[in-house]
């Protein structure tokens, strides 16, 4: 066994521990004090083993993905890469949510008295919606927004709405444009890795982000889909800043504003963009006035929207940080949650992305790309390091105190591409699928 293994092996048993003091830790805390509000902690979820019609499915998709993900990845066009990367992700993610049925598993996860859906009916005249939003956002406020509604922007709810409008109204039809429109996200990842590092650690990188134990929260949560945003806004960023036609860079500003109005917390997304633009400086002065001026004018696009409908971010940010005082979030411990969350975080990306992190880690700290890639590699462990400072800002807010199992997933997922750095890939693709499908099957989780 060499040197590097032996460490990465060293990183995974210190993340395993971490993982099991804030299982016992939080265990103690919730049936003492109960102050976590979890009753499976660090995670959102109960103890319930079960397996259910998506188990065969489940199963069948980890194996091929583990037995011909990472030649498949090496061989095919980058276009039928990317598609095969969406579908099998697609069809990862589903059959983990099937595990609980169609009804548990998808159909009713947005339908919850806290979720978006039960919120629809109350936008009839949406520019009015809109204009009295804030106004129901305190927990004492008349007939106040249920906790995800009031949790974020209007843009959120809106999405729901929208569809609603189109016919696809209930909890089959969300569920199911969140499960599609998440499994955009790890192409875009791809895409952005491929522009700004190599084509050959985008390949590498692919099997880890459809197999990823995140998909257990991709399926079942609205953050699938703002994670694809996201990460859309920071892919098409990376493409006109390396030679591609400047129009994406607007496109990418109108996909950052709208992300804004999708989660508060997702400005820190900027955090990755920042990073692109440093990685790609030299192209960036060659024509900054157009690359700027493109993406401010798109970035002003949905924020302007808003604000002329008279809603108002920083009125609603502010009431909603009183509102999470008001609620389980003033009475959940910082002092737990700010390192259990990273405990979540190990659960959400997997042993095998705890190893990539800890070669990008090495990569930095060496200053150089060595055997794993050379400038490139570096390239990308700065890319995968900005999304680990966004995480940490978001950790170190306490506005993140617990459910960050789906809140940091457009973050996470910007993790998962470390796995390009390590060898063995089947062996750590065995790992990550039995994660997910452990979580999946003893756990019943709350997204």
């Amino acid at each position: 066994m060499s040197r590097s293994l032996r460490r990465d092996l060293y990183a995974v048993l210190a993340a395993a521990l971490l993982v099991t003091v804030a299982v016992l830790v939080g265990r103690h805390i919730q049936h003492t004090r109960h102050t976590l509000f979890v009753d499976w902690p660090p995670l959102l979820a109960s103890w319930e083993p079960h397996l259910g019609p998506g188990t065969p499915a489940a199963l069948l998709v980890g194996a091929a993905v583990v037995a011909y993900g990472p030649a498949f990845a090496a061989r095919r066009r980058w276009g039928r890469l990317l598609a095969a990367v969406w579908a099998a992700g697609t069809a990862w993610t589903v059959s983990l949510a099937l595990v609980d049925g169609w009804h548990k598993g998808i159909a009713e996860q947005l339908t919850t008295r806290s979720e978006y859906l039960r919120s629809v009916h109350r936008f009839p005249d949406i520019p009015a919606a809109l204009r009295d939003f804030t106004a129901h956002i305190l927990i004492d406020a008349p007939d106040n927004w249920p906790a995800h509604v009031a949790g974020h922007p209007p843009g959120a709810t809106l999405g729901f709405v929208l569809l609603d409008r189109i016919g696809l109204g209930g909890g089959g039809w969300a569920g199911t444009v969140c499960i599609v429109l998440g499994a955009t996200a790890a192409p875009a990842v791809l895409v952005t890795v491929r522009a700004l590092a190599t084509e050959e650690l985008a390949r590498r990188a692919a099997p880890f982000l459809v197999l990823a134990p995140a998909a257990v929260w991709m399926g079942t949560s609205a953050d699938a889909y703002f994670a694809a945003v996201a990460a859309w806004s920071v892919a098409l960023l990376a493409l006109a800043v390396t030679g591609r036609p400047l129009a994406l860079a607007a496109a990418s500003g109108l996909l950052f504003g709208l992300t804004c109005y999708l989660s508060y917390g997702l400005t820190l997304i900027a955090l990755v963009g920042a990073a692109v633009l440093l990685l790609c400086r030299d192209r960036v002065r060659e024509r900054p006035v157009v690359l700027l001026t493109l993406s401010l004018c798109g970035l002003a696009v949905v924020p302007a929207a808003f604000t002329l409908a008279g809603f108002d971010w920083w009125e609603a940010y502010r009431l909603l940080v009183t509102r999470y005082h008001q609620g389980a979030g003033g009475v959940r411990p910082y002092g737990y949650w700010v390192w259990a969350n990273l405990a979540c975080t190990v659960l959400v990306t997997g042993p095998a992305t705890v190893a990539g992190l800890r070669r990008t880690g090495a990569l930095l700290l060496r200053g150089g790309g060595g055997k794993a890639g050379g400038r490139g590699a570096a390239r990308l462990a700065l890319l995968v390091a900005a999304a680990l400072l966004a995480l940490l800002v978001a950790d170190l807010s306490g506005m993140s105190k617990a459910e960050t199992e789906r809140i940091w997933l457009p973050f996470a997922l910007w993790l998962l591409p470390s796995c390009a750095f390590l060898p063995h890939p089947r062996a750590w693709l065995t790992a990550q699928a039995l994660l997910a499908l452990l979580l999946n099957h003893l756990l019943r989780t709350g997204w």
